[in-house]
């Protein structure tokens, strides 16, 4: 039996060939069948440059509905899909191509000749161009180019994608997602957020990440739905559309800019069955207002590059602020003692372990990293740390590497991150652990205050000081304009550790 992901889809380019399966706001409009035409003739170039089932194809372009076609040439072909970040400087893409060895770099149009001189020391034999406006080398190639039509037989088990991630606490991992894993994920995501082809989502994600690659566009290929491609937030243009959408997924930043906006109401919001905000916490204040404006309840989910998704709201029931809900069908969930691996009773905080069909299949090219983040019985390690409630929710505290260890006590930065956010004058805030000379770590607070709003350091500490146990309470706390973020919108603790590093032994040496 062939596993080919390709062979989810492709029941509904021959069901639907003249629906559109994408536009865009200026009005292209690409159907089912120009799609699949496109895409066969990718497979037959990739074909052409001797490109064969598991070769890695390395893609750093601009968001385009031929990216998706790329993405699915490789998956038709048995290629292995690797989307990079077109934020990543030359020496971050120089490690990937010499980790990866691809067959084929695929650049932007202005990024070539770059491109070539990388592809040239890292050993990549094929560089092609493509760029957002259906231009580049690639494309030009397309044009000539017959159809393939041959879908590659593959095991549910064969490589579908890489997808590195940060590498904040490191060189940056592979993460090798399966076929199998990727069928599955969307499947179960289909199933849960009852997604049909009678949907339309408005796609503002980017697509070298899993929440906008693998869970909005496989959602939408696996039943035959429709999309807008938007090339990047615009919360104005976001609301234009929702007229003639059904669903929109996407980060916290979302929410807040749409909020911002007068236009935000329960007429505007009308045809919309489905809001989805993941990849960073939702503030519960955020989720409480857009409710009372709009009437919808934003649906949080918990997932990551190695998993895809693992747990979600409920679409019928409780959409409960602060948590990310049940594992999916076929997933599984559980809370285990970070020094034992035993598990933790309900309501306890541990680290949150995860199984099923949606789990990666290692590390490329790291096989004791891999083993080291399995346990024996099948589980991942994510490196969160949550708790399952009494009501069977799953909240998450917070990562391992941001627990702060104060005087020897456990500190879990989400706890003193709520307090403080209910604050009438924050905004929100982070909480770190920074060196200490004598408690090992003290716990320190970013704070970003409203517009217009002023609070002393003194009145945060005074607001928490019957809130939380003193071991708890920041030693420190600074104001600042924004808290650093990734593009998917999680905070980047590892920046705020490294800008906040010395104070405390700065304090030390200028006191004694």
């Amino acid at each position: 039996m062939n596993h080919n992901l390709y062979l989810q889809f492709s029941g509904n380019f021959e069901r639907s060939p003249d629906k559109v399966l994408i536009d865009t706001p200026s009005g292209e409009q690409y159907r089912y069948r120009d799609v699949l035409s496109t895409s066969r003739r990718m497979a037959q170039v990739l074909r052409e440059s001797g490109v064969k089932p598991g070769d890695r194809v390395v893609v750093q372009v601009d968001k385009s509905p031929q990216a998706i076609m790329l993405y699915l040439a490789c998956l038709q072909r048995g290629a292995v899909y690797l989307p990079l970040n077109t934020a990543y400087t030359e020496a971050e893409v120089e490690y990937f191509l010499t980790d990866a060895e691809p067959r084929i770099y695929v650049c932007r149009p202005n990024d070539v000749v770059t491109a070539q001189h990388l592809a040239k020391r890292c050993g990549v034999p094929v560089v092609e161009s493509l760029g957002a406006e259906a231009d580049g080398s690639l494309m030009e190639r397309v044009a000539s180019a017959g159809e393939d039509t041959d879908i590659t037989e593959l095991d549910a088990n064969d490589l579908a994608s890489i997808l590195y991630t940060s590498g904040t606490t490191g060189r940056s991992k592979g993460a090798m997602l399966s076929h199998g894993n990727l069928a599955a994920n969307s499947q179960a995501l289909a199933q849960t957020w009852r997604f049909t082809a009678d949907d339309h989502l408005l796609h503002a994600l980017p697509i070298f990440h899993t929440h906008g690659l693998f869970v909005a566009c496989n959602i939408v290929l696996t039943v035959g739905a429709s999309m807008t491609f938007l090339p990047k937030l615009d919360a104005e243009q976001l609301l234009d559309l929702m007229p003639r959408a059904t669903a929109l997924m996407g980060v916290p930043t979302f929410y807040t800019r749409l909020l911002a906006s007068p236009r935000l109401n329960k007429e505007t919001t009308a045809n919309m069955r489905l809001f989805v905000s993941g990849s960073a916490p939702l503030l519960a204040e955020t989720h409480k207002e857009f409710r009372e404006r709009t009437g919808h309840a934003i649906l949080e989910r918990y997932g990551m590059t190695e998993t895809n998704m693992n747990t979600s709201n409920p679409y019928d029931g409780e959409r409960r602020p602060g948590t990310v809900g049940f594992a999916l069908p076929g997933s599984e969930v559980r809370i285990t003692d970070r020094e034992n691996g035993d598990t933790m009773p309900t309501g306890e905080t541990g680290l949150v372990e995860v199984r099923g069909p949606n789990v990666f299949q290692g590390y490329w090219r790291m096989p004791e990293k891999t083993a080291s983040e399995f346990r024996d019985d099948g589980f991942f390690i994510t490196g969160d740390l949550g708790l399952i409630d009494d009501d069977g929710y799953l909240h998450i505290v917070g990562r391992d590497k941001d627990l702060v260890i104060s005087g020897g006590y456990n500190v879990y930065p989400k706890e003193i991150e709520q307090w403080i956010d209910e604050l009438p004058q924050v905004v929100e805030s982070a909480v770190i652990g920074v060196t200490h000379p004598d408690l090992g770590e003290g716990v320190t607070a970013a704070v970003v205050l409203k517009a217009g709003e002023s609070l002393e350091e003194s009145q945060v500490l005074a607001a928490l000081q019957d809130k939380v146990a003193r071991y708890k309470q920041p030693k420190r706390v600074f104001f600042i304009d924004s808290l650093p973020r990734n593009v998917m919108g999680k905070v980047q603790k590892n920046a705020l550790r490294e800008r906040y590093a010395d104070i405390y032994i700065n304090a030390e040496t200028t006191n004694s």
